[in-house]
């Protein structure tokens, strides 16, 4: 769906987008990660058509956005993260007039109006004036307009930045049952969000990609060995021998807590090595409570691969 080929973008004073590379399948959710000033917006614009590249070549659903840029456009919907409204406007109105700016056929247009109205909840809003809608409902607008002329591609750029807990969780459900239709690329900085919704991630930093896989295939490259927390009733030093003879296991950090307890960041050749901590407490007599896996989260991940240069893909 998106082929993006050796694509540089420069400003007079700086490097926004350095020779970067990348594919979405169709149907794919993927989500688009980096750091403030990275090269997020000026890559989204570029897809979209709305900036001119510098070098190299981006296609759309087989078309090349700057020989073929009304063709692009007819499929993708963009919804921009300060989506610009006609706070004037209602709601019904706004649907019918991007509607008829799009290209749809005047036949068509009130079925795929109330289309989009009933895929983002706005059925009984579409006699409201949108400047008085809030901001939940002014978002749904937004991306109700990216769908109306029935896109292939959706690039969400921040969606549900602004939303109460509630409203957010209702969006993503949303986004999720779009990608049954569109192929979605999504931009934000909310990473559980990225967790919940996506397939698999990219990762721009600098101005270049420097990650592109799935999240369990990311974590697996950065962080190779296991590490296992571990929470006994023993003596310190003796946890620690006992432990270092273990053949695959290193300390990482023991530290005394109270009534007795001793606490262990282990680090381990694969996690089966929990049932060999377990039988060791058994033969020394140790209670054990606790005796997990430490888990990396998405935020570990983004963090490790920004800082290094060399990326992980």
């Amino acid at each position: 769906m998106i082929k993006v080929s050796g694509v540089t973008k420069k400003y007079p004073a700086r490097l926004a987008v350095d020779d970067i590379s990348f594919e979405v399948g169709r149907g794919e959710i993927v989500g688009f990660l980096g750091p403030n000033g990275a090269g997020k917006t000026t890559t989204m614009r570029m897809l979209t058509g709305y900036l001119a590249m510098n070098a190299g070549k981006i296609e759309v659903a087989g078309f090349d956005v700057a020989k073929q840029p009304l063709e692009v456009r007819r499929r993708i919907g963009y919804l921009p993260e300060s989506c610009p409204l006609y706070p004037e406007m209602r709601v019904d109105e706004y649907l019918r007039f991007r509607a008829e700016l799009k290209g749809v056929k005047p036949s068509a247009r009130k079925a795929k109006m109330n289309e989009v109205k009933e895929q983002c909840g706005l059925t009984e809003v579409g006699k409201r004036i949108i400047g008085q809608l809030s901001k939940g409902y002014r978002q749904r607008v937004g991306l109700a307009d990216s769908l109306v002329h029935d896109p292939e591609l959706l690039i969400l750029d921040e969606p549900t930045v602004g939303l109460d807990p509630y409203q957010i969780r209702q969006v993503r459900e949303l986004i999720k049952q779009l990608s049954e239709k569109h192929t979605i690329l999504l931009c934000t900085h909310i990473l559980p969000e990225v967790e919940a919704i996506c397939e698999r991630i990219l990762i721009i930093n600098e101005g270049r990609i420097v990650a592109a896989d799935t999240e369990a295939n990311l974590h697996k490259k950065l962080h190779a060995c296991t590490v296992i927390e571990m929470e006994v009733m023993a003596g310190k030093d003796e946890a620690v021998a006992k432990i270092d003879e273990v053949e695959g296991m290193d300390i990482r950090s023991a530290s005394e807590l109270n009534d007795g307890w001793v606490w262990l960041e282990i680090e381990a050749d694969s996690p089966a090595m929990r049932v060999e901590l377990f039988n060791l407490a058994v033969t020394e007599g140790w209670t054990v409570r606790e005796l997990t896996e430490q888990e990396h989260s998405l935020e570990d991940t983004f963090v490790q691969i920004t800082r290094n240069k060399g990326g992980a893909q």
